[in-house]
Protein backbone atom coordinates (compact mmCIF):
# COMPACT_ATOMS: atom_id res chain seq x y z
CA UNK A 1 0.00 0.00 0.00
CA UNK A 2 1.39 3.41 -0.98
CA UNK A 3 0.69 6.73 0.79
CA UNK A 4 -1.68 7.68 -2.02
CA UNK A 5 -3.93 4.71 -1.28
CA UNK A 6 -4.42 5.43 2.42
CA UNK A 7 -8.05 6.45 2.82
CA UNK A 8 -8.36 7.22 6.51
CA UNK A 9 -4.85 8.01 7.77
CA UNK A 10 -3.01 11.31 7.38
CA UNK A 11 0.04 13.00 8.85
CA UNK A 12 1.84 12.61 11.11
CA UNK A 13 1.61 16.28 12.05
CA UNK A 14 3.06 18.18 14.97
CA UNK A 15 0.33 19.62 17.18
CA UNK A 16 1.11 22.10 19.97
CA UNK A 17 -1.79 20.52 21.85
CA UNK A 18 -0.84 16.84 21.43
CA UNK A 19 2.67 16.42 20.06
CA UNK A 20 3.34 14.17 17.08
CA UNK A 21 -0.05 12.97 15.94
CA UNK A 22 -1.14 10.42 13.36
CA UNK A 23 -4.52 11.59 12.12
CA UNK A 24 -7.39 9.15 11.69
CA UNK A 25 -10.44 10.22 9.69
CA UNK A 26 -13.27 7.83 10.65
CA UNK A 27 -15.77 9.49 8.27
CA UNK A 28 -16.39 9.60 4.52
CA UNK A 29 -13.29 10.07 2.39
CA UNK A 30 -14.42 12.67 -0.14
CA UNK A 31 -17.00 14.66 1.82
CA UNK A 32 -17.08 16.62 5.05
CA UNK A 33 -19.75 15.37 7.45
CA UNK A 34 -20.32 17.60 10.47
CA UNK A 35 -22.96 19.01 12.83
CA UNK A 36 -21.35 22.43 13.21
CA UNK A 37 -20.65 25.10 10.60
CA UNK A 38 -18.05 27.05 12.57
CA UNK A 39 -17.30 30.49 11.16
CA UNK A 40 -13.53 29.89 11.36
CA UNK A 41 -13.30 26.30 10.05
CA UNK A 42 -10.34 25.88 7.69
CA UNK A 43 -11.97 22.84 6.05
CA UNK A 44 -14.83 24.84 4.56
CA UNK A 45 -18.56 24.14 4.53
CA UNK A 46 -19.72 20.58 5.20
CA UNK A 47 -21.03 18.58 2.25
CA UNK A 48 -23.30 16.74 4.69
CA UNK A 49 -24.77 18.35 7.78
CA UNK A 50 -26.54 16.27 10.41
CA UNK A 51 -26.54 14.42 13.73
CA UNK A 52 -27.05 10.85 12.52
CA UNK A 53 -24.24 8.47 13.49
CA UNK A 54 -23.19 6.13 10.67
CA UNK A 55 -20.43 3.63 9.91
CA UNK A 56 -17.92 4.72 7.28
CA UNK A 57 -14.91 2.45 7.85
CA UNK A 58 -14.57 -0.97 9.46
CA UNK A 59 -12.02 -1.72 12.20
CA UNK A 60 -10.32 -4.27 9.93
CA UNK A 61 -9.89 -1.68 7.14
CA UNK A 62 -8.35 0.79 9.56
CA UNK A 63 -6.04 -1.80 11.10
CA UNK A 64 -4.82 -2.80 7.62
CA UNK A 65 -3.85 0.80 6.83
CA UNK A 66 -2.00 1.22 10.13
CA UNK A 67 -0.07 -2.02 9.60
CA UNK A 68 1.05 -0.71 6.20
CA UNK A 69 2.50 2.51 7.61
CA UNK A 70 6.20 3.07 6.91
CA UNK A 71 8.45 1.93 9.77
CA UNK A 72 9.89 5.43 10.06
CA UNK A 73 6.42 6.87 10.74
CA UNK A 74 6.65 7.63 14.47
CA UNK A 75 4.05 9.48 16.57
CA UNK A 76 2.79 9.97 20.13
CA UNK A 77 -0.95 9.77 19.53
CA UNK A 78 -3.48 8.23 17.21
CA UNK A 79 -5.81 11.22 16.83
CA UNK A 80 -9.38 10.79 15.64
CA UNK A 81 -10.34 14.01 13.87
CA UNK A 82 -10.32 14.47 10.10
CA UNK A 83 -12.85 15.81 7.63
CA UNK A 84 -15.77 16.40 9.98
CA UNK A 85 -16.95 15.46 13.48
CA UNK A 86 -15.49 12.07 14.53
CA UNK A 87 -18.30 11.16 16.97
CA UNK A 88 -20.60 10.92 13.93
CA UNK A 89 -18.86 7.58 13.30
CA UNK A 90 -21.24 5.10 14.96
CA UNK A 91 -18.42 2.60 15.52
CA UNK A 92 -15.92 5.06 17.01
CA UNK A 93 -15.48 2.89 20.09
CA UNK A 94 -14.68 -0.19 18.01
CA UNK A 95 -12.17 1.82 15.96
CA UNK A 96 -10.42 3.01 19.13
CA UNK A 97 -10.17 -0.59 20.37
CA UNK A 98 -8.82 -1.67 16.98
CA UNK A 99 -5.98 0.86 16.77
CA UNK A 100 -4.80 -0.12 20.25
CA UNK A 101 -4.04 -3.56 18.81
CA UNK A 102 -1.67 -2.20 16.15
CA UNK A 103 0.95 0.11 17.67
CA UNK A 104 1.90 1.28 21.20
CA UNK A 105 0.58 4.84 20.99
CA UNK A 106 -2.03 6.70 23.01
CA UNK A 107 -5.43 7.62 21.56
CA UNK A 108 -6.90 11.14 21.34
CA UNK A 109 -10.24 12.31 20.01
CA UNK A 110 -10.90 15.90 18.95
CA UNK A 111 -14.63 16.58 19.14
CA UNK A 112 -17.01 19.54 19.00
CA UNK A 113 -19.05 17.86 21.80
CA UNK A 114 -22.32 18.35 19.91
CA UNK A 115 -23.41 14.78 20.73
CA UNK A 116 -21.85 14.51 24.19
CA UNK A 117 -25.22 14.19 25.95
CA UNK A 118 -25.69 10.78 24.29
CA UNK A 119 -24.65 7.84 26.46
CA UNK A 120 -23.19 5.86 23.55
CA UNK A 121 -20.98 8.81 22.59
CA UNK A 122 -19.77 9.15 26.17
CA UNK A 123 -18.99 5.42 26.23
CA UNK A 124 -16.97 5.67 23.02
CA UNK A 125 -15.00 8.71 24.17
CA UNK A 126 -14.27 7.07 27.53
CA UNK A 127 -12.02 4.61 25.66
CA UNK A 128 -9.59 7.38 24.65
CA UNK A 129 -6.58 8.55 26.67
CA UNK A 130 -7.20 12.18 25.77
CA UNK A 131 -10.41 13.93 24.72
CA UNK A 132 -10.31 17.50 23.41
CA UNK A 133 -13.68 19.27 23.39
CA UNK A 134 -14.67 22.51 21.72
CA UNK A 135 -15.98 25.45 23.80
CA UNK A 136 -16.33 28.68 21.82
CA UNK A 137 -19.44 30.30 23.30
CA UNK A 138 -20.89 31.14 26.71
CA UNK A 139 -24.57 31.27 25.72
CA UNK A 140 -27.01 30.11 23.04
CA UNK A 141 -26.84 33.31 20.97
CA UNK A 142 -23.06 33.18 20.57
CA UNK A 143 -23.23 29.41 20.09
CA UNK A 144 -25.44 29.97 17.05
CA UNK A 145 -23.26 32.81 15.80
CA UNK A 146 -19.83 31.17 16.13
CA UNK A 147 -20.57 27.45 15.75
CA UNK A 148 -23.88 27.39 13.80
CA UNK A 149 -24.90 23.94 15.09
CA UNK A 150 -27.30 21.56 13.39
CA UNK A 151 -30.93 21.96 14.45
CA UNK A 152 -31.59 20.22 17.77
CA UNK A 153 -28.11 20.82 19.20
CA UNK A 154 -28.71 23.08 22.21
CA UNK A 155 -25.98 24.96 24.06
CA UNK A 156 -27.22 24.25 27.59
CA UNK A 157 -27.49 20.53 26.83
CA UNK A 158 -23.96 20.44 25.41
CA UNK A 159 -22.52 22.07 28.56
CA UNK A 160 -24.50 19.70 30.79
CA UNK A 161 -23.24 16.76 28.74
CA UNK A 162 -19.60 17.86 29.04
CA UNK A 163 -19.96 18.19 32.82
CA UNK A 164 -21.54 14.74 33.03
CA UNK A 165 -18.75 13.26 30.92
CA UNK A 166 -16.13 14.93 33.13
CA UNK A 167 -17.57 13.12 36.16
CA UNK A 168 -17.23 9.65 34.60
CA UNK A 169 -14.13 10.06 32.42
CA UNK A 170 -10.84 8.68 33.79
CA UNK A 171 -8.55 10.06 31.07
CA UNK A 172 -7.30 13.57 30.34
CA UNK A 173 -9.94 16.11 29.32
CA UNK A 174 -8.93 19.29 27.51
CA UNK A 175 -11.12 22.19 26.44
CA UNK A 176 -10.31 23.91 23.14
CA UNK A 177 -11.42 27.53 22.90
CA UNK A 178 -11.10 29.22 19.52
CA UNK A 179 -11.13 32.99 19.93
CA UNK A 180 -12.04 35.37 17.11
CA UNK A 181 -13.35 38.92 17.06
CA UNK A 182 -16.93 37.70 17.54
CA UNK A 183 -16.42 35.95 20.87
CA UNK A 184 -13.35 37.57 22.46
CA UNK A 185 -15.55 39.68 24.74
CA UNK A 186 -16.91 36.44 26.22
CA UNK A 187 -13.54 35.42 27.63
CA UNK A 188 -14.54 36.02 31.25
CA UNK A 189 -17.78 34.03 30.98
CA UNK A 190 -16.02 31.26 29.09
CA UNK A 191 -13.37 31.08 31.82
CA UNK A 192 -16.13 30.63 34.40
CA UNK A 193 -17.72 27.79 32.41
CA UNK A 194 -14.34 26.13 31.90
CA UNK A 195 -13.70 26.31 35.63
CA UNK A 196 -17.09 24.74 36.36
CA UNK A 197 -16.35 21.88 33.98
CA UNK A 198 -13.06 21.15 35.71
CA UNK A 199 -11.01 20.09 32.67
CA UNK A 200 -7.39 19.05 33.08
CA UNK A 201 -6.23 21.53 30.44
CA UNK A 202 -7.55 24.67 28.75
CA UNK A 203 -6.22 25.45 25.26
CA UNK A 204 -6.65 29.00 23.98
CA UNK A 205 -6.50 29.16 20.21
CA UNK A 206 -7.13 31.53 17.32
CA UNK A 207 -7.30 30.55 13.60
CA UNK A 208 -3.68 30.80 12.45
CA UNK A 209 -4.32 28.40 9.57
CA UNK A 210 -6.05 29.94 6.52
CA UNK A 211 -9.79 30.47 7.10
CA UNK A 212 -12.47 33.03 6.37
CA UNK A 213 -11.96 34.65 9.80
CA UNK A 214 -8.91 36.65 10.84
CA UNK A 215 -6.96 35.50 13.90
CA UNK A 216 -6.60 37.63 17.00
CA UNK A 217 -3.21 39.19 17.64
CA UNK A 218 -0.62 37.88 20.05
CA UNK A 219 -1.40 40.79 22.39
CA UNK A 220 -5.14 40.06 22.35
CA UNK A 221 -4.54 36.38 23.10
CA UNK A 222 -2.20 37.29 25.95
CA UNK A 223 -4.95 39.41 27.50
CA UNK A 224 -7.43 36.55 27.17
CA UNK A 225 -4.99 34.22 28.90
CA UNK A 226 -4.74 36.69 31.78
CA UNK A 227 -8.52 36.52 32.15
CA UNK A 228 -8.40 32.75 32.39
CA UNK A 229 -5.51 32.74 34.83
CA UNK A 230 -7.32 35.27 37.04
CA UNK A 231 -10.46 33.12 37.08
CA UNK A 232 -8.66 29.86 37.73
CA UNK A 233 -6.05 31.06 40.21
CA UNK A 234 -3.33 28.69 41.37
CA UNK A 235 -3.46 24.93 41.61
CA UNK A 236 -5.69 24.74 38.57
CA UNK A 237 -5.89 23.15 35.17
CA UNK A 238 -3.03 23.98 32.82
CA UNK A 239 -3.88 27.01 30.64
CA UNK A 240 -2.02 27.09 27.31
CA UNK A 241 -2.14 29.61 24.48
CA UNK A 242 -1.24 29.02 20.84
CA UNK A 243 1.21 31.91 20.42
CA UNK A 244 3.29 30.72 23.38
CA UNK A 245 3.71 27.15 22.21
CA UNK A 246 6.64 25.60 20.38
CA UNK A 247 6.27 25.17 16.62
CA UNK A 248 7.99 22.29 14.85
CA UNK A 249 8.35 21.30 11.24
CA UNK A 250 6.91 17.97 10.21
CA UNK A 251 6.83 15.90 7.06
CA UNK A 252 3.62 13.89 6.56
CA UNK A 253 3.84 10.70 4.51
CA UNK A 254 0.78 11.80 2.49
CA UNK A 255 0.90 15.58 2.09
CA UNK A 256 -2.28 16.03 0.03
CA UNK A 257 -4.48 13.99 2.37
CA UNK A 258 -3.02 15.87 5.34
CA UNK A 259 -3.71 19.25 3.77
CA UNK A 260 -7.31 18.24 3.10
CA UNK A 261 -7.98 17.34 6.73
CA UNK A 262 -5.53 19.44 8.70
CA UNK A 263 -5.23 22.59 6.63
CA UNK A 264 -2.00 24.40 5.84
Amino acid sequence: MTPATFKHLYGPVYSWRIGMSLGIDPLAVNTKYCNFACSYCQLGVASEYGVERRIFVSPSELMAEIKDLPEECQFDYFTFSGNGEPTLAANLGDLIKAVRMTRPARVAVITNAALIMRKNVQADLSLADLVLMKLDAADENFFQCVNAPEQGVVFSQVIAGIKEFRRIYKGKLALQLMFVETNKAQADRLACIAQEIGADEVQLNTPLRPSSVKPLSEIEMAEIKKVFMANFGTGVACVRSVYEEEKREYKPFNAEATKKRHGV
